[in-house]
């Protein structure tokens, strides 16, 4: 195993994400920020964060799969959210990450922004490791 994901005792528990990751491998792989574009660069679900939030992670796990790469190789994710709000955001980020990545929680990390690009309200990036 390329991971290991470590939740101490003595930081507080998380459902979505890891602590901490150890990554082992002899490959990284590093995805840009994926946008929730369709596959001819059109914006899907304007205004919609859920539809924007499964473009995003649809794309990152076909970007993933073009380096060879499966999502549960991935150590960290940085997700940027348009005028974020943790209790009415997180829910609706988690499904779409569930969806790609299962049981799998690479650390993360989420920042709240003020824009990308227009009517963008969502982008994620990562970090691969491979044996």
């Amino acid at each position: 195993m390329t991971l290991k994901c470590i939740n101490p005792a003595d930081l507080p528990p998380q459902q979505t994400y890891t602590h901490v990751v150890v990554a082992t491998g002899s490959k990284l792989v590093f995805i840009a920020g994926q946008e929730p574009e369709d596959i001819h660069g059109q914006l899907v679900g304007r205004g919609d964060l859920a539809a924007q939030a499964r473009q995003v992670y649809a794309n990152l796990g076909r970007a993933l799969a073009a380096a060879g790469a499966r999502p549960d190789q991935v150590a960290r994710i940085t997700i940027y959210v348009v005028n974020y709000e943790r209790d009415t955001c997180l829910p609706i980020i988690e499904a779409a990450r569930t969806a790609l990545f299962g049981a799998h929680k690479p650390a993360d990390v989420v920042l709240g922004v003020t824009a990308l690009s227009p009517g963008y309200l969502i982008e994620v990036d990562a970090i691969a490791v491979l044996d």
